[in-house]
């Protein structure tokens, strides 16, 4: 059973390892360009260590995801095109969730540990990441519209809420 805990500075290898997965396969299935080779850094995930967002997912075998989650106000997600979010209630937002590949079920252990602790979750992802569009539907999540990231960039995004 996968469970989930804050992550320490000494998984930052173990996290580093399953980034560079994650950025491969996401190339190998046609979306090179959400992450590249050099997203997230290393600078990035310590800081949501520090900050306690960054999440692994985990059993018995060792660690096997990783994520960041945010609560609160999500800048990029203020402005909304092409639809509109579900409410303004309070929400968690899952970024940068990503798997080493060798079990099943982390996006919706990740999603399912989300929505028992708030009524709203947003997140976004690339419209060239059709895997996770796929599992983004699967585990309940309405899309809402198009947000766009810090570098402008365009990202489709989706809302679950337990109303």
């Amino acid at each position: 059973m996968l469970k989930i805990r804050n992550a320490v500075k000494e998984d930052v290898p173990r996290i580093m390892e399953i980034y560079c997965y994650a950025q491969e396969f996401m190339i190998k299935c046609g979306n090179p360009t959400q992450w590249g080779h050099s997203y997230p850094t290393r600078e990035l995930i310590d800081r949501d260590i520090l900050n306690q967002a960054c999440k692994v997912v985990y059993d018995e075998t060792g660690i096997h995801g990783v994520v960041a989650l945010y609560e609160g106000i999500d800048p990029t997600y203020v402005h909304i095109e092409d639809g509109s979010w579900l409410n303004n209630d309070p929400y968690i937002t899952i970024h940068r969730i990503a798997s080493d590949g060798r079990v099943h079920g982390v996006f919706k252990t990740v999603a399912d540990y989300c929505k028992n602790m708030i009524d709203n979750v947003k997140l976004d992802t690339h419209a060239n990441n059709l895997i996770m569009q796929s599992l983004i539907a699967k585990n309940g999540f309405t899309r809402c519209g198009i947000i766009h990231v810090d570098d402008g960039s365009p990202r489709i995004a989706y809302q679950w809420s337990k109303r």
